[in-house]
């Protein structure tokens, strides 16, 4: 799918639930409306359908029957929007210049935007942390054909390393710089994950490195298909890797994740969700009660995989940002220990 269709179906999303609440919402002089807008990622990764059901679980039109439950929703009149995005660069200076009112992000890369360092040339200063969510593993894919067995083999290949925007592009450095391998001794291209799977699929690529939880939807097909496989990150490269990048930590892609059953060692990191500071600690403490509301455990686990870790005890595992103080609120009610750093 291109550029087009990702917008396409993304301002979808936006109109069906626009529709939804124009048909349930009484007059504007009865219910304030509060535009929530979540970045996520290419359509076809893991952070927009999570994004998309988590948007779902939190809105909370007027007359919605399921909101009857307490803390089944968020604040009332509040409408969330998941919105597709470069991935997590992007979605990092959305937050911090309230282009975006939260977003899902790598936990690397967002204590790399509040240290100032890395893509960020300056410290991301209105940047606050909503809650950890799951894991993400890095996925190399390779095109069967271009016979690439483990990360040396790149060297001389065709590989996407990511969008400039993206979470993946910072990635796919650490693990280049971790086996000594720089861009000049590869063709490289930065392109979306969407394209990237196209053009290996088109064999105009042979490689490309994607971040997400597993499975990611383009990485199923692709390897369905026949036309590709995934690429172990493992051995002393991985101990590098490892060593130079505190934010990941040894995993596997289990055997039954993606057709053909074999089990993949790489790198993961932690999905964290992001919040700009100036978003009133009332509708944050909202959120989060609606988002751990067990009542939501089934629509939050429909819509991939990765869901079943959004879980309460995992909810403080990486917190590499601040904790907005509503997130902070919310916590302590829940027994959480908070404390008063990260």
């Amino acid at each position: 799918m291109n550029r087009r269709g990702f917008t396409a179906l993304a301002i979808g999303s936006v109109l069906t639930l626009a529709a939804v609440v124009a048909a349930t919402a009484p007059g504007p002089a009865q219910t304030a409306r509060l535009s929530f807008v979540i970045d996520t990622g290419p359509t076809g990764g893991t952070y927009f359908p999570i994004g998309e059901a988590i948007a779902g679980i939190v809105s909370h039109p007027p007359g919605i029957v399921r909101c009857d439950v307490a803390d089944a929703c968020g604040p009332l009149g509040l409408i969330a929007s998941a919105r597709s995005s470069a991935g997590t660069i992007a979605n990092v200076l959305d937050v911090n210049s309230r282009r975006a009112d939260a977003a899902l992000a790598q936990s690397d890369v967002v204590a790399d935007a509040i240290a100032g360092k890395g893509a960020f040339k300056t410290k991301q200063t209105h940047i606050r942390l909503m809650a950890d969510l799951f894991p993400e593993e890095v996925h190399l894919v390779a095109a069967k054909a271009a016979h690439i067995r483990g990360v040396a083999d790149l060297k001389g290949k065709r590989v996407s390393i990511g969008d400039a925007s993206s979470g993946t592009i910072v990635t796919a450095h650490a693990v280049l710089a971790a086996w000594r391998l720089p861009e000049t001794k590869l063709k490289v291209s930065r392109d979306p994950a969407d394209v990237a799977a196209d053009e290996l699929a088109h064999g105009r690529i042979d490689a490309f490195f994607f971040t997400g939880g597993a499975p990611v939807g383009l990485v199923s097909d692709l390897i369905a298909s026949g036309k590709a496989v995934l690429v172990p990150i493992d051995g002393a490269g991985r101990q590098r890797l490892i060593a130079a990048r505190p934010g990941l930590g040894a995993d596997t892609i289990a055997a039954d994740v993606y057709p053909g059953g074999v089990a993949v060692p790489t790198v993961s990191v932690r999905a964290v969700w992001i919040v700009s500071d100036e978003v009133p600690a009332d509708v944050v403490h909202g959120v989060l009660k609606a988002l751990f509301n067990l009542a939501n455990r089934g629509a939050l686990d429909a819509s991939h995989a990765s869901a079943k870790y959004i879980r309460l005890d995992n909810a403080l595992a990486d917190r590499p940002a601040p904790l907005h103080p509503g997130a902070a609120a919310y916590f302590r009610e829940m027994g959480k220990t908070v404390g008063s750093g990260r």
